[in-house]
């Protein structure tokens, strides 16, 4: 089995380093991750500059682009053989929610998903880290579960796992994604030079959190699992903008 790893945080990220490790025994582990923190990234590909690839040790590679930038160049061109899956994580952070939209570590695997590789994005519902080993130890359940059990058609997982021991853990559940407030508003700031700049505003706090949401798995120590679609088309309005547009 052959398994491409990539995240947003760097391929330096201790995330990513623990997932390599703890997969080695499963797979043949490939790393294209990038080269510097890229958070927040989203789907974004790289057009207006050429892209680097550089290899840090054995099959590390890091590359001066997005996340998208990585697992594209690795499906599309680097690797000799495609990847029977592709992961990305350990994110130091949840991803839940509207985070998705924004999120580079689920728009790694949403690129492998789009290239029709099962993927899947895995985060740490904490601000630090404490607990890599959990959300480690719940990748290597799903490896092991895909291959015992193969999709029968590409997926795309969104997993998110509560800052705890894996002791602690409740279970595994499928959820939908929840909902945010909107976001906080922006921090100004001035520099030392008298510049005035802007930081973007923290998230905002779960407005639709209830059950069977990934943030109401979380809140009750389980890990959310939700599959993930990538067609935006609004169905319940083609009906209405046709009429609308006859008006």
């Amino acid at each position: 089995m052959r398994i491409l790893l990539s995240n947003d945080d760097g391929y330096f990220a201790p995330g990513i380093t623990l997932l390599a490790e703890m997969l080695a025994p499963l797979a043949e582990i490939t790393v294209v991750a990038p080269e510097r923190d890229r958070s927040g990234a989203s789907n974004s590909l790289t057009l207006d500059r050429p892209l680097m690839v550089r290899r840090a040790q054995g099959r590390v590679h890091f590359v001066n682009g997005t996340p998208t930038d990585c697992v594209h160049l690795a499906v599309t061109g680097l690797l000799k053989e495609l990847p029977d899956i592709v992961i990305s994580g350990i994110n130091h952070g949840a991803n839940m929610g509207d985070d998705t939209i924004y999120s580079g570590t689920v728009a790694a695997a949403t690129e492998g998903f789009l290239l029709g590789i099962p993927s899947i994005a895995i985060s740490l519902v904490a601000e630090g880290g404490g607990h890599l080993h959990t959300a480690g130890r719940i990748a290597v359940d799903l490896v092991s579960r895909f291959q015992r059990r193969p999709f029968e058609q590409p997926v795309l997982l969104n997993v998110n796992v509560p800052d705890v021991e894996h002791g602690q853990l409740r279970g595994i559940q499928i959820t939908r994604l929840g909902r945010r407030h909107k976001a906080e508003p922006v921090v100004k700031s001035v520099t030392p030079r008298g510049e005035k700049v802007y930081w973007i505003g923290a998230a905002g706090g779960a407005q639709d959190a209830g059950e069977g949401t990934d943030f109401h798995a979380i809140a009750n120590s389980r890990v959310s699992v939700t599959p993930l679609q990538v067609d935006l088309t609004r169905y319940s309005q083609l009906e209405a903008m046709s009429a609308w547009l006859v008006g």
